[in-house]
């Protein structure tokens, strides 16, 4: 018997926070678990799975177009916002529930509220207190709005799930995926959209040519790409709200939305008191256990600002468990992670981008195809794809895979198994490709550029 009440509390249910308290508990471990918004977190409820259903959606208007040139006679299609809200809310409730199921059956306590940390072995919601072994820290990120003249007239991601009716022009300020996720959705959606960026190109960190042929792509469906271009106030008039450009430029939308970053959601859990170490943007500083200073907190997953993506929290709760309550070490393995940018059309990649191989080797090739896919010979858009490929030349070994086209993710997802099992271009080189698809252009690439 110990004085404890829980032997692991987790702040945040996200996808984080409920991977750990499920198998914490299935270890016989005593958890609770405490989310003052919505179970599942940023990704169920306002991220991942709302905006891919979105996504899915705002395509139609070109699958309709692309119809015709396949022999089909297609009516005036229309479109309602409401019914596609109401059909999202319905899914979102129903993962909402299989969440609540998952952390019952397993055994976990569920409690609603703020958790706040009173010392570094108890928390407390509302006025209730309990002592803990153990404290993690999952409680995700929180959009970043700018502190500028009219930021009341700004909206964020969260509230692009949530809109009473659609505007009829968009103004989405940032360079990141979600700003370019939204651009691709609500021009989908019949939205005039302007994506405006105060840097020279779009997805910083992303492959140079990747970044390049999004920005092309994008642009030849009619979405108006603003660069170097750096709004320093907003202002509401009768009819519309105004973005001011430093060069005096004067943009007008019915919405304006900033997708301009995500900081760590550390308000009102009392870190500050207890002398948590935070770092940049207050990110919950760890060491490679995901433990803090304070040696009986930790924090995983996005509220440590390292790399923000689903999968690597639940990874990580995976490691965090283990190590604390197992014999296993499954420690996470940060090189070649495969990430995706659910624009249209899709990117999907995995391992270094060309800059960054050309940094660490003074011997790369580069393998890099564009071309029309087989579906767009007769759909009449024009829409291109481009793939690429960073190989080291002593080693032969595939360093980077990079797309940029339709279903790019799915096709990225098994390359991503290549890169981390060591694949050479020789072993890519003699793999039968399967015909006619666009993946197949991997292991027919013979001639680097």
């Amino acid at each position: 018997m110990t004085n404890y009440d829980y032997d692991l509390f987790v702040i945040g249910a996200g996808s984080g926070g409920v991977r750990a308290a499920r198998m914490a508990a299935g270890m016989g471990v005593r958890v609770a678990i405490a989310e003052n918004r919505y179970l599942g977190g940023t990704c169920v409820n306002v991220g991942c799975v709302p905006k891919k259903l979105f996504v899915y959606a705002s395509h139609f208007h070109e699958d309709f177009m692309a119809a015709k040139g396949f022999g089909w006679t297609v009516g005036d299609p229309a479109f309602s916002w409401q019914h596609l809200r109401a059909q999202k809310n319905q899914e979102i409730t129903r993962l909402q529930n299989i969440y609540e199921n998952l952390l019952n059956n397993s055994g976990v306590t569920i409690f609603e509220g703020q958790a706040s940390l009173l010392d570094s072995h108890t928390v407390r919601i509302g006025d209730q207190q309990f002592r803990c072994e153990r404290i993690l820290i999952a409680t995700g990120g929180w959009p970043s709005i700018p502190d500028m003249q009219g930021k009341e007239y700004i909206v964020s991601s969260n509230e692009m799930f949530t809109l009473a009716s659609l505007p009829k022009r968009i103004l989405i300020v940032g360079g990141g995926y979600i700003a370019v996720e939204f651009a691709g959705i609500m021009h989908g959606l019949g939205v005039k959209t302007t994506l405006c960026y105060r840097g020279s190109k779009l997805l910083r960190g992303f492959d140079e040519d990747i970044r390049d042929f999004v920005v092309q792509e994008m642009r030849k469906k009619g979405i108006n790409i603003l660069l170097d271009t750096h709004i320093h106030s907003i202002e509401k008039t009768e009819n519309a709200f105004v973005a001011l450009t430093d060069e005096n430029t004067r943009l007008e939308a019915d919405l304006v939305l900033y997708a301009t970053g995500r900081t760590p959601n550390i308000a009102g859990l009392g870190l500050e008191a207890l002398g948590v170490e935070l770092g940049k943007d207050g990110a919950i500083k760890i060491n490679d256990s995901y433990q803090t200073n304070v040696p009986s907190l930790y924090a995983l997953g996005d509220v440590t600002h390292r790399i923000s993506l689903t999968p690597v929290a639940t990874a990580e709760a995976m490691a965090l468990v283990n190590k604390l309550y197992s014999d296993q070490r499954t420690p996470v393995d940060y090189d070649n992670i495969p990430t995706a940018v659910f624009c249209q059309p899709n990117v999907g990649t995995v391992g270094l981008s060309e800059t960054e191989a050309r940094k660490r080797f003074d011997d790369i090739a580069v393998f890099k195809s564009v071309f029309t896919p087989m579906k767009h010979t007769l759909s009449g858009l024009g829409e291109k794809t481009l793939m690429k490929m960073i190989v080291r030349r002593s080693t032969d070994q595939v360093l980077g895979i990079h797309m940029v086209g339709s279903e790019a993710g799915e096709i990225i997802q098994g390359m991503a198994v290549a890169i981390r099992a060591g694949a050479t271009k020789a072993i890519f080189d003699s793999t039968i490709g399967i015909h006619p698809t666009a993946a197949e252009e991997f292991v027919t690439m013979r001639t680097p550029i």
